[in-house]
């Protein structure tokens, strides 16, 4: 009797442990989908390349520094800072979270928040591959058509992608320009200093005013509505949207981080590159999209700051349209068929 005790005991002992077991797999399992649902956002709302690593790193040294010096901080560091501000932002949790874990258990975090990261810029970079090529076509009408599946047939062996690719500076239709871009002379180096024709309204740039037109074209806007709304949004971008005023009820659109990534992930998507990569030939994505953001976060003065909300109220209305609430004011109300309803009875 007391041998069959104990092994009950022994046995009832094993299945709590057991049990214990499985309740941490299923919390572990928990906070490991958590963690790269979460971590999604990142490239589409944060940063596109840099790594979280460094981002959190740069925080540090700051709050350090402040402590004991007052060395003034280089623009990378700036950058860097802004990144992690705007990683606060998008995942309010993440902060005081790295204050509680130890290293161990941060460094499985930011592998997870990684994983999400990635696997997010990888689907839209895969969606966009097929859409843009839909959207030139419906477009551009070119014979023969873009191949969804097949990007080879892209970049600037292709005369309308090679179109939309082509530096403002240049005209496209001239052929001695054609020419030596596709056999990249000297004379035409076409890398990230060079804003691509595919980011103007219409396809064309003012060379007296670059600023003109600017990140107002259409294959930008069906671009975003894809990426940030759904696919199904993107159907048109020649109205002013038919949602609900973004600048009251979605902060999202108003953030400026959104956009450097689709511009970098369009561009991707015109070119012949078949896999992402940072450079392809003497174009370099990082510093592209780097220059995307100095142009929204670099403001010289008062009168583009103006120009920069406009254009950001501009894409408001294109992605989210606007709404009339605020005109709804009691006397307006009071005459509509609820209230009236309520008064006739």
């Amino acid at each position: 009797t007391s041998t069959k005790a104990r092994a009950k005991r022994r046995i009832a002992a094993l299945e709590e442990e057991l049990e214990t077991l499985r309740q941490d797999r299923g919390t572990k399992q928990r906070k490991t989908t958590y963690y790269v649902a979460q971590g999604r956002a990142i490239r589409r709302m944060v940063v596109l390349y840099t790594s979280l690593e460094d981002l959190i790193n740069e925080n540090d040294r700051r709050y350090e520094s402040l402590r004991l010096t007052d060395d003034p901080s280089t623009l990378e560091q700036d950058n860097l800072q802004s990144g992690y501000i705007e990683l606060a932002r998008t995942l309010p949790w993440l902060h005081p979270k790295l204050g509680e874990l130890d290293h161990e258990e941060c460094e499985d975090m930011l592998r997870k928040l990684k994983k999400g990261a990635d696997a997010a810029r990888g689907d839209d970079t895969s969606s966009l591959k097929d859409l843009v090529a839909g959207w030139v076509n419906q477009e551009f009408r070119p014979s023969p058509l873009i191949r969804t599946d097949d990007k080879h047939s892209r970049g600037f062996v292709s005369d309308v992608c090679g179109k939309l690719l082509c530096p403002a500076e240049w005209d496209w239709d001239q052929p001695r320009v054609k020419a030596g871009i596709r056999d990249r002379t000297l004379e035409y180096i076409v890398s990230e200093n060079s804003w691509p024709l595919f980011m103007y309204e219409n396809y064309r740039a003012n060379g007296d005013n670059l600023e003109e037109g600017f990140l107002k074209s259409k294959l930008l806007v069906l671009a975003f509505k894809a990426v940030f709304t759904s696919p199904s949004s993107a159907k048109e971008a020649d109205g002013d949207g038919d949602g609900a005023d973004i600048l009251e009820n979605n902060r999202r659109a108003r953030q400026k981080s959104d956009q450097p990534k689709v511009k970098t992930c369009v561009r991707f998507a015109l070119s012949g590159v078949s896999s992402w990569r940072t450079v392809d030939g003497d174009f370099d994505y990082e510093i592209f999209w780097t220059n995307i953001v100095t142009f929204f976060e670099v403001v010289p003065g008062p009168v583009t700051r103006r120009k920069m909300n406009a254009l950001l109220e501009w894409w408001t209305r294109k992605v989210f349209g606007t709404n009339h609430r605020q005109d709804l004011t009691p006397e307006v109300v009071s005459q509509m068929s609820v209230n009236a309803l309520a008064e006739q009875r």
